[in-house]
């Protein structure tokens, strides 16, 4: 039985010419893939493959049948990928298979009253019931068991078999077994022993036919990405496996988190405006208080800016934060088992790309997303704190140089893009400074940035340098440009927040005046000496620890 599934534009390369993606399934595989009982397609593999049509903007005709059946339509042509297919290496001979979207186990299930079972060994000389042409019937053929095989079509037909009083066991997929006797009230039939043999299930085509796959490759990534697909699983799956604190709880405690920062967030933003009242009130009484205004709209301004987007960004980087190393830590865990498939099997798709291109670049691109995301949060707490006007602690002794260097490795890629004549000059045995290394390695970012924006092309050059005045006892990092210069008038307003003559660009104004707020804290300074046309020469001056050294 076939159904034509979700009209959308289709892309050419999807599968030739425009034409629909034919998508097999199993007829009776709940709550993966089954017929409702209005006699249409059903199940987690058959709305994934909806949502995986709708991002794709493909057409699909979703039809499902007997697994035999569906097996042997894909090898003769007359339909294009199956949406649910347990990976082996034996099948991997002969199919190419997406990521898997789900981890499938098997379970031994018997007639109450019969013995356990914990190694499929001991089915040895036993009628054991298995889908024709299921993954578990490869298996106990390939590995020569034993077992007086007994075929059927569905996992429902194994179990009803059972049930009857007929035969020693069932193998089946244990979601689908639990799924099955659960709605057919087959009360005399358990499980025989723990679930066994985790393994991978996704979608799979005739060996190569990889632009097909890479479609639904993409269109998953996609889907895991946005959340859709963990809803989907959660929806089907989610019921009958015990995954102790889920998602759902999981997304209860971040709204209960959310909405308590964004109460507190509201009163700080009331306290600004109030604030802001009574400044200006008691400025109209009194003209001497005039910095104090001044200082009063500084903090009003960023409290607003802090309110309306601080819960917005600190939330996702908190997400970000939480399972970036565990993802980390899952790619460890798997590279060895990716690499010993690909030393055995050669190249397969990874994410839709070349596994031998993605092992080389995954682990940079998840540091670089991490460090990225560390990058956030300090930035929304600089901001913070310098709308409280609290002292920071500053009690590291930190290394110049290593500060430097390490901001010009984060922001090489704009450095790479904005210039070819890059030069870097450190002086060697430098004193150390007192402070914080993170906030000093914001201000050294934001002055290089800012010098690579002010080039008109990259055949201007920035230099940066390091060096240190005895006679003052000063550190000092310098960084020159050959760009466009500062206008005059323009220099006495730098440190102001939101002040900015890229306002058009996208600029907010808050880098160089939480820089000054920075390098104060430090007791430092920051001397800017322009001309236009000619370029910009910027210094920032640290206090040295006497006696030190950073050899």
């Amino acid at each position: 039985m076939a159904f034509l599934i979700g009209i959308f534009p289709f892309s050419a390369e999807a599968a030739g010419h425009g034409e629909t993606i034919r998508v097999g399934g199993d007829h009776n595989y709940p709550p993966y893939e089954f017929l409702n009982e209005k006699g249409e397609p059903d199940g987690y593999n058959t709305e994934l493959t909806l949502a995986i049509a709708e991002v794709m903007g493909i057409n699909v005709d979703i039809q499902l049948g007997g697994w035999d059946e569906m097996r042997h339509q894909l090898e003769t042509g007359e339909i294009d990928a199956l949406q649910g297919m347990v990976f082996s290496k034996e099948r991997a001979k002969g199919y190419d298979f997406s990521p898997p979207h789900a981890v499938i186990h098997q379970s031994v299930f018997t007639r109450k009253g019969l013995p356990t079972i914990s190694e499929l060994t001991e089915l040895k000389d036993r009628e054991v019931i298995v889908q024709s042409g299921g993954i578990m019937h490869d298996y106990l053929l390939q590995n020569k068991v034993g077992a007086k095989l007994v075929l059927v079509d569905t996992h429902a037909d194994a179990l009803r078999l059972l049930a009857s009083g007929k035969h020693d066991y069932a193998l089946v997929a244990n979601l689908p077994g639990l799924y099955t006797g659960k709605v057919l009230e087959l009360s005399n039939i358990i499980p025989a022993g723990k679930p066994f043999g985790a393994q991978l299930y996704g979608y799979s085509v005739l060996k190569g036919k990889q632009d097909l796959l890479a479609q639904f490759s993409e269109g998953l990534a996609i889907l895991k990405n946005t959340g859709r697909q963990q809803a989907l699983y959660d929806k089907w799956l989610g019921p009958l496996e015990d995954q102790g604190m889920g998602w759902k709880n999981l997304g209860l405690a971040a709204a209960f988190v959310s909405t308590l920062l964004l109460l507190i967030l509201s009163i700080i933003m009331f306290w600004n405006r109030a604030l802001s009242r009574e400044v200006a009130r008691r400025t109209q009484e009194q003209q001497l208080q005039q910095q104090q205004l001044i200082q009063a709209d500084k903090m009003t301004s960023l409290g607003i800016l802090v309110s309306g987007v601080a819960h917005e960004i600190n939330n996702p980087s908190s997400l970000l934060l939480l399972n970036l190393p565990i993802l980390k830590d899952v790619y460890q865990d798997a590279e060895d088992i990716l690499e010993a498939h690909y030393q055995e099997h050669g190249d397969f798709l990874i994410g839709g790309l070349a596994y031998s291109r993605m092992r080389d670049e995954i682990p940079p691109m998840l540091d670089d997303m991490l460090t990225g995301t560390h990058r956030i949060r300090r930035i929304v707490d600089d901001l913070r704190d310098f709308a409280r006007q609290e002292p920071t602690e500053l009690s590291e002794t930190v290394v110049l140089n290593d500060v430097v260097a390490t901001a010009i490795r984060l922001v090489d890629n704009t450095i790479s893009k904005s210039t070819r004549h890059f030069k870097v000059e450190y002086t060697e045995n430098l004193p150390c400074f007192e402070g914080n290394a993170q906030r000093i390695e914001q201000v050294v970012i934001n002055l290089i940035i800012n010098a690579c924006q002010a080039l008109e092309s990259p055949n201007d050059g920035i230099s940066v340098r390091t060096f240190y005045l005895a006679h003052d006892n000063m550190l000092k990092f310098e960084v020159c440009d050959q760009g466009h210069g500062i206008a005059p008038e323009h220099l006495p307003h730098l440190s102001d927040p939101f002040f900015t003559t890229k306002r058009e660009q996208g600029g907010t104004g808050l880098g160089l005046s939480v820089s000054f707020s920075i390098v104060q804290e430090h007791g430092g300074t920051l001397a800017y000496d322009s001309k236009l046309a000619q370029g910009t020469c910027v210094t920032l001056s640290l206090p040295a620890i006497k006696g030190t050294t950073s050899s």
